[in-house]
Formats: structure tokens, C-alpha cells, sequence
């Protein structure tokens, strides 16, 4: 509670002094101070451990407090300077301490593991219907018309999402390349990128064996053979 009158009574202060004066940059700067040690109690980052094990994620408390980053669970800035966050070394997602138990994703380093495979139907769209109207991932109620929220497609599975699990990232979908040649990059699921990020390294595709007219249509394709 006087923490708060403090930053109170500084912001007062901020507001009265002559803009951008010493005295009120000094005040800005104590006001910084207050607010970080107000957010040490909410939220100790000494008491958090090093590592937490949540369906086959192995997240690592992070070090780094300067970097801004932005929380894969919620989809808000991670504050490193002020807040504990932690990536999954496997998979490279990352959100903050207050949000590993709202995670629902089994980690995408497993899947590739278990079953390193790809979708090989272009955007193989099933409609909003078969999805119940809700997010594939987090099952948050989505619409076309953005009410309650905006449902975005992503290209690799062809699944509906909302916008906290699909930031229209690009990436270059396997099934176009295959079948159509095609490398543009297109607007995939937060998790799809992950997936074919981790998968892009891996030889898993026959190519001879999906699609072995491509050989007659491409010149890099032919001499390679």
C-alpha cells in the first residue's frame, strides 16, 4: 500500500514539474523504480525454478531481461526486465511464468519425433462447422465475421484458428512445393511454423514417389536426376 501512495504521489509530482527538466526526468526515473519493485511483489522471479516440464515442453526460466518478446499463451510483450518468462528448448515457445499452466499444446519437438511426416493435401479446408466454430488449438469460439472473434486459416492444415494462435506467420507450405512447385510463403497457425520449422532439415520426402511428373516440368529437378 505505500508502494502505491509512492507511485501515486510520483506521478503527481511528474505532472507538476517543467516538462522535460532535469527534476522530471529524475522523477520518471524513481517512478520506475517504485513500479519494478511494486511488480517484485506480484510476481518473485527468485522463487520460479529453473525448469518445468509441461506436456513434453522442457521450458528453461530465461536469463535475458532485456529482450522483448511476446507470449505464445496470451499473446501479450513479455517485460524480461520486470517479469519471469520461460522458452521450450525443444520447440522454442515461449510465454510467461503466470501462463505454463494454461498451456494446452503438447510440445511440437514430440510430433516430429513421433511422427515426422507432412500434410500433403493443399490447405485441405473441412469448414468452421466441423470445427464446432471454435479455434483448432485452444477451442476459443471464432467466426468469419469476427464476432466474437476472427477466425484466420491456416494454410498448412487447412484448420481454422483464432488470432492468439495464429499471428498470419509465413512460411512455405510442403504439399504447394510438391504438387505445384510453388514456394510462396503463406499465412500458417503458430503452430504449424513450429512444426515446419523444426521439419524443414529433415529428408522425409519421396519426391520420385508423390509426384514424379515434376521431373519432366522442372530443369533444377531433372538434373538433379
Amino acid at each position: 500500500q505505500q508502494l502505491r501512495q509512492a507511485i501515486e504521489e510520483c506521478k503527481r509530482v511528474i505532472l507538476a514539474l517543467p516538462e522535460h527538466s532535469e527534476r522530471q526526468k529524475d522523477a520518471v526515473v524513481q517512478l520506475i523504480h517504485l513500479r519494478l519493485k511494486l511488480q517484485e511483489l506480484k510476481d518473485p522471479g527468485e522463487d520460479e525454478p529453473n525448469i518445468r516440464v509441461i506436456l513434453e515442453h522442457r521450458f528453461y526460466k530465461e536469463k535475458s531481461k532485456s529482450v522483448k518478446q511476446m507470449c505464445d499463451k496470451c499473446s501479450t510483450i513479455i517485460w524480461g526486465l520486470i517479469q519471469t518468462w520461460y522458452t521450450c528448448t525443444g520447440c522454442y515457445y515461449r510465454c510467461h511464468s503466470k501462463c505454463l499452466p494454461l498451456v494446452s499444446k503438447p510440445c511440437v519437438r514430440a510430433k516430429v519425433s513421433h511422427q515426422a511426416e507432412y500434410q500433403l493435401s493443399i490447405c485441405p479446408e473441412s469448414g468452421l462447422d466441423s470445427q464446432d466454430y471454435r479455434c483448432a488449438e485452444c477451442r476459443a469460439p471464432v467466426s468469419l465475421r469476427g464476432v466474437p472473434s476472427e477466425a484466420r486459416q491456416c494454410d498448412y492444415t487447412g484448420l481454422y484458428y483464432c488470432s492468439s494462435c495464429h499471428w498470419n506467420d509465413l512460411a512455405v507450405v510442403p504439399a504447394r512445393a510438391i504438387h505445384n512447385w510453388d514456394f510462396e510463403p503463406r499465412k500458417v497457425s503458430r503452430c504449424s511454423m513450429r512444426y515446419l520449422a523444426l521439419m524443414v532439415s529433415r529428408p522425409v520426402l519421396k519426391l520420385r514417389e508423390i509426384n514424379p511428373l515434376l521431373f519432366n516440368y522442372v530443369e533444377e529437378l531433372v538434373e538433379i536426376r
